[in-house]
């Protein structure tokens, strides 16, 4: 119990001094993730549109492959983007295997999914009288989309965010893309794993403290946006 209580006591300590080690990998971290969510956002909240807004064939298969890529395997993502990246893969001769480029790769698949579904979901929820609304009042199509984008706002923006969650506690993936190098590719998760490993339980409890308060303000963060989406739609 003393042992656990010291470690962390440590922890805090690593915290409070602003430890240049902590902070290295939790600005990397927060690079990384931050990345992967602005690329996922960009491809992700257009393509959702599109699944939510246009009917064509085939439109249904790609909604459940979407929902199906939800729930991809970390280790999955990440044996497949170094494949693609090695040296023996297609991407091999960009050199991005063990850099922060290949985690941003592997966080950008896990997250796009997520982002497209939740934006088409939201999309989708839109009651119809909105659009039969911009109609008669002589909006074009195009007007008529972003009208009802609009009115989905809260429900793209929550799945944006749930985006950055899973981005943020991925593991495995970028264990295996990133290489998990001091200073270079060594983000918060696989800094956790490693040092619990080697019994350095003081940085593996600070950056477990900081990944907990991020994971906190990140549902906070989702929880007013979806609260905030309910009473609009009530009105």
């Amino acid at each position: 119990m003393d042992s656990i209580i010291e470690g962390f006591l440590k922890a805090f300590s690593l915290i409070y001094n602003l430890d240049r080690e902590l902070l290295g990998i939790i600005i990397l971290s927060l690079e990384v993730s931050g990345t992967a969510l602005i690329i996922s956002a960009i491809i992700g909240v257009p393509a959702g549109a599109v699944l939510g807004l246009k009917k064509f064939p085939g439109r249904g298969f790609i909604i459940s492959l979407m929902n199906t890529f939800m729930g991809l395997p970390p280790v999955v993502v990440g044996l497949f983007v170094y494949l693609l990246l090695s040296r023996r893969g297609p991407l091999g001769f960009m050199g991005l295997l063990y850099t922060s480029s290949a985690m941003i790769t592997a966080q950008t698949i896990l997250a796009l999914p997520i982002v497209i579904s939740l934006c088409q979901s939201a999309i989708v929820s839109v009651k119809p009288i909105i659009r039969q609304a911009a109609v008669t009042l002589g909006a074009t199509p195009y007007q008529a989309a972003i009208t009802i984008i609009r009115e989905a706002r809260y429900g793209i923006l929550s799945g944006i965010i749930a985006g950055l969650g899973r981005a943020m506690g991925e593991v495995g993936a970028i264990l295996i893309v990133g290489g998990n190098i001091a200073g270079y590719t060594r983000v918060m998760t696989t800094t956790i794993a490693l040092e619990t490993d080697k019994g350095n339980f003081e940085l593996a409890l600070a950056l477990g403290i900081i990944l907990l308060i991020i994971s906190l303000l990140i549902n906070i963060v989702l929880h007013l946006i979806q609260r905030k989406g309910m009473i609009t739609t009530e009105r």
